[in-house]
This record gives structure tokens, sequence and C-alpha cells, in this order.
């Protein structure tokens, strides 16, 4: 595969079935290189065929009314194209209408149960800077009294407010704001009886310094939120076919990282776990899961993707806590919608070598309803990963390795995740089939810290990161020798290493406590968290729960957990890489690294992305950087790792 391929596949996203329970609508996502933009189209299955329901090319999110008859979705809005607005689109004929023209556009959309009303998640300007024209908006002082005032791939936050609005489907009525004030709400649901909602928000007063957020009900005639839950870490609210309420996640807000079940909340206010049993998380936080969180069935059983050990599967959970994997196998499901009595399902997955495809289920067999990429696998050599593992320190960590086509020996490149509490494995990830394409052997684990192994696993770098050789470390530079032990085609004289965000953060110690690398890419990383602490959207509460401390007290743990304190010991020619808009890893912490690297007389670069790319620059950035990152990545490796050979 090669950069210029990034437009060749389609990806499918968000499955949801028709009420009838034999059709289903889905999005499907191309990047278009030569207009430098995502396309996006809602298909539909119809039971025999799948093919094009919308012209888009910016369509999104469909959900179906109760009866069937009308298909809700997100379009560009009339007035601003950049805007997502409410379209309905009748299905018996006629052409979709945009029903909305929300200011800031419309975040989520979802069918009351009656089919007469649609809630929506709206953003507005709070009344200081309401009604300014945008140039007058831009030249105003931003007055902030609370944190995060901006956050990663969303932007300013402080002038802004979302909130849950009703709107009428044929447009005719203004739409009525159930959530005014001064907060954020997200992720609604209906109650069956369509007499109230449930959202996530943060409403406590030391929210933003820390993770906390709670469950609310609203009624559907408004008026004041009933809290639903202590402040926790909360999200992915639903409620059974009976009423009862369940959410995702762990009452302690300092819990993160962790694995994340799903609650029901009992009539008396108690919680009631679950899925703790299964020590997975069934609402990961990457890929993006749509739906989000279990989808429920009559019998009180719901379904669900689980992620496992580099696989995301899905399952059946009974009302008794028996689970039931109704796909599995050596791949990613990223959606999965049943039927309401739970007899078929419709979901998408990807593999390896598989861009994603659709899938129906049903009476225990699996059929696929799609060839979206046939024409791009059928052009493009893709490389399947082999497994090997790291045997050590007590523990078993997994990995894979991408080997180009031949015999001969090719250098090896180790990448390295973000989050860390997320996890590489058997999902197509254009990343290691450009590099193997390019003749790189590729390596990646799932190091200590990383989800999909456990609650050990998973905080097992919790308060370890100022120790000169953490567990994850550890297990980092050990992964090339490991797999170059399986895979003699592995050249560890000729080793390359990278990774973004958290892989940056730990590519910059990895380099620092081996030498032998000749070249490294640090992306988008935390660097010095003394800095992050109060720069990063995330950063008045992420040191508490990875270090365990926090300005003021923390200032020498904090800068001993830095990869900037190790820095020094740098002689690997590094690749800084960065965006200006990033909120999450601030572009000021590749300007620490990268002056210190040229204070070293380390060979490096920086290479700054104009905004407005973010943090998520790699996976849904404009398509022409995508396409320019690979080109300067590759051009680096190549330099120090085949110049001269």
């Amino acid at each position: 595969m090669r950069p210029d391929q990034l437009g060749d596949y389609l990806t499918p996203s968000d499955p949801r079935m028709h009420p009838d329970g034999e059709r289903a609508a889905f999005v499907v996502t191309r990047m278009n290189l030569e207009e430098d933009r995502y396309e996006r189209r809602i298909w539909l299955w119809n039971g025999a065929e799948a093919r094009p329901l919308t012209a888009g090319p910016t369509d999104l999110a469909p959900r179906w009314s109760p009866d069937g008859s009308q298909l809700a979705f997100l379009r560009a809005g009339k007035k601003d194209k950049r805007l997502a607005q409410v379209a309905v689109l009748p299905i018996g004929g006629g052409e979709a209408a945009v029903v909305t023209e929300f200011e800031l556009g419309v975040l989520e959309v979802e069918w009351s149960p009656d089919g007469k009303r649609i809630a929506v998640v709206a953003g507005e300007y709070i009344e200081e800077y309401a009604g300014l024209e945008p140039e007058e908006r831009a030249k105003k002082p931003k007055r902030i009294t609370r944190v995060p005032y901006r956050f990663d791939n969303i932007g300013w936050l402080f002038d802004v407010r979302s909130h849950i609005w009703l709107v009428d489907p044929a447009g005719k009525e203004d739409p009525t704001c159930l959530t005014p004030g001064d907060f954020y709400e997200v992720s609604i649901a209906w109650h069956p009886s369509g007499r109230k909602l449930t959202f996530v928000s943060a409403r406590h007063d030391e929210r933003g310094l820390d993770p906390g957020t709670q469950i609310w009900e609203v009624s559907d005639q408004g008026g004041a939120a009933e809290a639903m839950s202590e402040v926790g870490l909360w999200e992915a609210p639903s409620y059974d076919r009976q009423g009862h309420l369940h959410y995702i996640g762990r009452p302690d807000l300092w819990a993160h990282p962790n694995v994340y079940p799903l609650w029901r909340r009992e009539d008396d206010g108690s919680l009631t776990d679950l899925t703790g049993d299964l020590e997975r998380n069934i609402f990961p936080f990457s890929p993006t899961i749509t739906p989000r969180g279990p989808r429920w069935a009559d019998d009180g059983s719901f379904m669900s993707v689980v992620e496992d050990e580099g696989a995301i599967r899905a399952i059946v959970r009974s009302p008794a806590g028996e689970t039931l994997e109704i796909a599995g196998g050596d791949r990613v499901i990223t959606g999965v919608d049943p039927r309401r009595d739970g007899s078929a399902a419709v979901f998408v997955a990807n593999a390896p070598t598989d861009p994603g495809e659709v899938w129906w289920w049903q009476d225990g067999a699996e059929k696929q309803i799609t060839s979206l990429n046939d024409d791009f696998k059928a052009n493009t050599t893709l490389v399947e990963p082999q497994r090997f593992t790291i045997d050590h320190d007590r523990v078993t960590v997994e990995g894979w390795a991408y080997l180009p086509e031949g015999e001969d020996d090719v250098p090896l490149l180790l990448n390295i995740h973000g989050g860390p509490a997320t996890q590489y494995g058997l999902g197509f990830f254009d990343e290691f089939q450009v590099y193997a394409g390019a003749g790189y052997g590729v390596v990646a684990t799932n190091p200590r810290g990383s989800s999909g192994y456990g609650v050990d696993f998973v905080r097992a770098v919790v308060g370890r990161w100022h120790e000169p050789m953490p567990p994850d470390i550890v297990d980092l530079i050990a992964a090339p020798d490991a797999a170059a032990a399986v895979f003699p085609r592995l050249d560890t004289s000729r080793m390359g290493v990278m990774g973004g965000s958290y892989g940056g953060f730990a590519a910059v110690r990895v380099t620092a406590a081996d030498q032998r690398y000749r070249s490294s890419v640090a992306e988008r990383g935390l660097y010095v968290w003394t800095s992050f602490a109060a720069t990063s959207d995330i950063g008045p509460w992420f040191d508490r729960s990875y270090l365990g401390t926090t300005p003021p007290d923390g200032w020498e743990t904090l800068w001993n957990a830095s990869p900037m304190a190790y820095a020094h010991d740098i002689t690997t020619p590094t690749l800084v890489l960065h965006s200006e808009t990033d909120w999450r890893c601030p572009v000021e912490q590749a300007e620490q690294l990268f002056t210190l690297l040229l204070r070293q007389d380390v060979d490096t670069e920086f290479v700054r992305f104009p905004a407005p790319e973010g943090h998520e620059l790699s996976r849904s950035g404009k398509p022409l950087n995508r396409q320019q990152r690979f080109e300067i990545i590759l051009d680096w490796h190549e330099r120090h790792l085949r110049s001269g050979d």
C-alpha cells in the first residue's frame, strides 16, 4: 500500500437495524484526495443488496424513526456547509429535507419513542458572545473562568455550551431547549415511555479539574435535571426495554486507567455491576464504536462489542449473565445493532487485510452483505500480521510483525500505540500497510499499560513513569529482539521507532535508554509533564490519574516522569512531528523536545502541520495532510535506515 492510495478504500460504520428487522442503514466514508475532503454517504441494505441511499457528500448518523417510515441523519446545513444539521428522509419516496439550522450545528440525533420529536445535542454561544459577527467575535478578548476552555478536535469552549433540544421532524416548529444553563450535555438516550431523557454532564464545582461526570435525567417538558449518579467516570447511558437505566464506567473518578463495566441503576439508587466478570471493556476508547454502548433486546439481553487481546468481538449478554460470542475471530468489530427480539444483527468489521465490510448475523451464522473494498484488495498487496510474544518479567506481552513480500532482510520499524490504555491488534491499520509496503518490517506490541488484557495489565504503569525503567518501556525495549528471534528477516542493526501521543512519549523514553536505533519519529507526544499539566485540555487531571500527584506538590515526580528528563541521552536522529492546534498535547511539548535535541547536536527536524489540524491528524486530519504526513515519515526513515546501505 502507498500513501496515495488513502482514497482507494471505503470505510463502513454506524450500522442501524430497520424496525422491520430485515433492512439496515450504515455510513460509508471515503477520503477524496483530489478535493481534500471526506465524503460520507448513507447506504441501505434492503435484504437483498446494498446500495447508496443518500447522495452525500457529508451525510452521517442514520437514525430510523420508530415506525421505519423516515430516516433522520446529519447533513451539511443550507447556510454553512461546514456545520451538520438534521435532515429527514421519507423512505417511501421523496427528497431529504434539512429541518434545523442551529448556529453551531448538531452533534447528536435520536428519535423519540413515539416518532413525533427528535432530540439533538447542539451548541450555542453564551450571552456575552451571542449575536456577534464572526469577525467581531474573533477580535473580542477571551474571558475564561474555567477549564477546559478549549478541547482537541472541537475547538474553543469558553464561549459556547452544548444543550439538548427537541426538534420537529417536519421542521415546522422552532426547536425547544430542555437543558439551558452553564453546562455541557452529551450522550442522549430516550426512556421507553418518551417522557424523559438521560444524558451525561459535569456540573460539580471541580469539573474540569477532575475527569468526573454524572448521569442525569430530564423531563421531555424541560425543568430541572435530576442526578442519577454520583460524580464518577461515567458515559454511554441507556435504558433497556423495561426502562431500567444503565451506564458504563466506574464510581471512583480517579480510577482511570481501568476496565469499565456496565452498571444497572436499581430503584433505590444502588448500582449492580453486569459485566465486571468479563474484565474487558464493552465500550473501547479506540477505535470509535458506533452504536455506542449496549443494544437492548425485548427480553432484557443486550448485544455489545468487547475488547479482548487485540481483537474486538460482538457478544450477547443474557439477563442471567451468560455470555455468547456471536461474531469473533481475528478482526475488529466497530458496531453492532440487533433486531428487537435479538434473533438477528447487523455489524461492521475490519481485519488486518480488509478495510471493512458490513455483515449480517442470524441463527448463529453470519454473511457478508457488502463488497465495498473488493477492488482495493484486488489491486493492493496487503500484509497479514504474524503473532509473537515477549515472555519476561512474569508477564506475557503480545505483539505482531508485518513482513513485506520476499526473503531478504528488512529494516525493523517498531510502532508504539497511543493511550496508553488502547491496543494494537487485529484490525485494518493503514499505517502498518504503508510501512510494510515501503519495505519495512513493522513490529507492533501491546506493552503493559495497554487495554484488552485486564485491570492489572492496564494499570501496571500507574505510579511507575517516574522510574528510570518503568514496565512499559521494559516491554518496548525487549520487543525488537523478541520479534527478530521469531522472524530472522528483521534486521536489528537497522532499527527505527515511532509513535504518536503516548507513542511519542514512549519513543523518546526508548531512544534515551537504547542507542541502537538509527531513526525515530516522535509525533504529537507528551514530553514535559510540568507544562502539560496546565496547557493540555486534560492536563488538570491526567497527571493525578497516571502519576498519583499534581502541581504544586508533585513537581519532582512530574519532571522525573517526563521524557525530557531523559532526552539528553538520545543520539538517534529524531523527527519531531506535531500539529499547531493540538490541544491534547500542545505544540509547546514538541518545541521543548526539538530545542533540547538541537542543543545536544542530535540530527533532528521539526515538522508542524498548520491549523486547524490537531491531535487527530493521523486518523481524521485533512486527507492531503494525512498523505503528506506519510511521505514525510517515509522520507525520514529512508534517509536514516536505507541511505548508504
